[in-house]
Order: structure tokens, then C-alpha cells, then sequence
């Protein structure tokens, strides 16, 4: 185990790469070891030496001088120059296919929070429509992928050199059925109904993501065809035709409340779920079960946890599971940060909490 690594990112300038540099830089294991930042400048700031992360996003000014770092143009001998040895791409699921492999032959290992490599079936993956698909490079890349969601493959994630980050709502969708998946009659099939604040949607806007669209106002969209159904389908054991997802837009920021709607093949107790949770979670150090009530978005958002809690109707077969998170934290690069704990071989909440 190191005491600390050089780290590299590409995309800061997006949400999750503002909160994954905020992340990073107070991390107690890299405080003298600050990220190098990295992606597309225009000619101006390539003359003046690089774009400030202060004029990117003002809120990471502090004392110790974090605003005065600079997002360098991007270059593999920039980053091999530094010395980087985990490379975390907050990038379009395209740029993720092509950068991935290239840092991988390079021997520096990558935390993807691109939706490139997170899916093992290629009917899954069809939704993002690969140009490279089929392809014996990506074959062999996506063989690499551990699927880095810790409460599920903290066994794998310590050997692995290609860290596939979850989609924000599969997490919140994931981790309250993973732990029940054996107990649901899945031929009644599943419902999950998520909400999720304008800020999942990236930074660039669109008619639908602008103010006048989403203020006071609340959509569905994706039904059928999420770009996350698949990770639930691999990562829950689920057919298809088993669950309905359906994603909304919430008009808030950031946060994400999934409603679960499941039902037992045998009728359960209270205690009997709490026991298999508690027994599931009983590591998880980010994951907080509610003993009674339910999860709010105000509880999580700005945190690393994600919450879930449960109410059982009175015949014992029939649950309805409530779970939330902040989607740019452990939805993106809060658990970004987790699956570093995990390689590097440090405590896996540390920087977290």
C-alpha cells in the first residue's frame, strides 16, 4: 500500500469533474499531491500556460492555492511526464472508448465515469451505439472492466486496471435490490420510479434541461430505452422484461429518490429484511439503512451516502423501497473516489466522510 499516487483528470469542467477535483484535492492522502488537470483549451490559454481551475470553478479558490492550478492541454506525454498512475475520465462515453485503452497500454490504470465500459452484454450496450463494437480492441478492454460499484465487487476492484464507474441511477436502483434479489418473484416483475435533480443531465444544456423548461415542473423520459437499464438488468440478475425503469427530472439541482416497487415469493418481517440488508451492508461504510421512515433527497444531497430504507405491507408480500442519493457524489465522483480507496488500498470511505 502507497501512501499516496499522482492522479490525472480529464473533464474537470463538467459537474462531476468539479466535484471529483473538490474531492480529490482535500483528500488526506493527496494533500501534497494535487491532480493533474487535463483536456481541450482554446489558443488563448494555451499561450498563457493553461486555464486556472479558479476561473473554471470558482468555488475550489481556497488558501493553499487550488484555483491557481491550471487544466493543461491534453497530451499521453503530459500525463506520463507527471508520473500518473490513475487516470479518472469524466468524458463523453465515445472519448472514454478511445482514451481508455490507450492509458491502459501506457500502464496507467483509469476510473471511467462514462457509461463506456460498464456493461458486459452487447445488447445492453446498444443503447450508446459504439462506432468501435465488435471490435477486438474493445473486446479486449471490456474483459478488463471491473464494475466499480464496491458494495457489489469490492473483491475484484483492488486487481483491476479498468474501474467502469455506475450511472447514477442504476446506483440508486442497484443497491436497494442487490441485497433482495433472491427473495423477489420476478415473473410479478419490479417497478423502480426515479427522480433525479437537472444536474444529471451534464452541463450542457438542452430545451429540456433549461429553466423555463424545468422549473416548477416535473417529466418522464427514457421509458423503455435509459441508457442505465442495462446496468440494472447485469448488476440485479434481471431479465428485461422483469423491471419497468422509469427516469424523471426533477426541478432541483442535484439528488436522486428512487421509489422500488417489489413483490416476495414468500412473505417477509421487518426484522427478516433488515437482517438481510444489515447482513449485505454489514461493510459498507456508504451505505446508511433507515431502522424506520424513509429516505429524503435533503439528506443526502452534498453527501457520500447513499440511504435506503423500506415500508412492508401488513401480509408481508408486497414492499415498497425508497433509496436517494446526491447523483454528482455517489452517483459519479464521490464513488469515483471510493473505488481509488479501494485500488490504492486505503480505507474505503476515506476523503468520504
Amino acid at each position: 500500500m502507497k501512501d499516496t499516487v499522482q492522479t490525472a483528470v480529464v473533464g474537470v469542467t463538467g459537474y462531476a469533474g468539479a466535484e471529483l477535483a473538490r474531492l480529490l484535492l482535500r483528500h488526506p492522502r493527496l494533500k501534497n499531491t494535487p491532480p493533474v488537470f487535463a483536456g481541450r483549451l482554446d489558443a488563448k490559454d494555451v499561450e498563457r500556460g493553461g486555464l486556472p481551475l479558479g476561473e473554471i470553478h470558482p468555488q475550489l479558490i481556497d488558501s493553499r492555492g487550488h484555483g491557481k492550478l491550471v487544466q493543461q492541454p491534453f497530451s499521453w506525454e503530459l500525463l506520463e511526464d507527471c508520473g500518473v498512475e490513475i487516470l479518472f475520465l469524466a468524458t463523453p462515453h465515445a472519448q472514454s472508448r478511445a482514451w481508455a485503452p490507450e492509458a491502459l497500454k501506457r500502464g496507467i490504470k483509469v476510473v471511467d465515469l462514462s457509461g463506456a465500459w460498464r456493461m458486459v452484454e452487447a445488447e445492453n450496450r446498444a443503447v450508446y451505439g459504439f462506432e468501435d463494437e465488435g471490435s477486438a480492441l474493445a473486446a479486449a478492454t471490456q474483459a478488463e472492466a471491473v464494475y466499480g460499484m464496491p458494495e457489489l465487487h469490492r473483491k475484484e476492484i483492488p486487481q483491476a486496471r479498468l474501474v467502469a464507474n455506475p450511472g447514477c441511477y442504476a446506483t440508486s436502483v442497484i443497491l436497494p435490490l442487490r441485497p433482495i434479489a433472491g427473495l423477489i418473484d420476478k415473473q410479478r416483475g419490479v417497478v423502480a420510479d426515479a427522480k433525479s435533480g437537472v444536474s444529471g443531465a451534464g452541463k450542457t444544456p438542452t430545451a429540456k434541461t433549461h429553466f423555463m423548461y424545468a422549473a416548477d415542473n416535473l417529466s418522464a423520459y427514457g421509458i423503455f430505452t435509459h441508457r442505465h437499464t442495462g446496468e440494472l438488468l447485469e448488476q440485479i440478475g434481471l431479465e428485461r422484461d422483469q423491471i419497468v425503469f422509469t427516469p424523471h427530472l426533477l426541478p432541483i439541482p442535484r439528488g436522486i429518490l428512487s421509489t422500488v416497487y417489489v413483490r416476495f415469493t414468500t412473505p417477509q418481517t421487518r426484522a427478516s429484511l433488515l437482517k438481510v440488508y444489515r447482513d449485505f451492508f454489514g461493510t459498507s461504510p456508504l451505505v446508511r439503512l433507515y431502522e424506520s421512515g424513509l429516505p429524503q433527497i435533503q439528506n443526502v444531497v452534498r453527501t457520500n451516502y447513499c440511504d435506503i430504507g423500506f415500508q412492508l405491507d401488513a401480509d408481508g408480500k408486497r414492499a415498497v423501497i425508497v433509496s436517494c442519493l446526491d447523483n454528482l457524489l455517489k452517483g459519479a465522483a464521490g464513488q469515483a473516489v471510493q473505488n481509488l480507496n479501494i485500488l490504492m488500498g486505503w480505507s474505503e470511505a476515506e476523503g468520504l466522510e
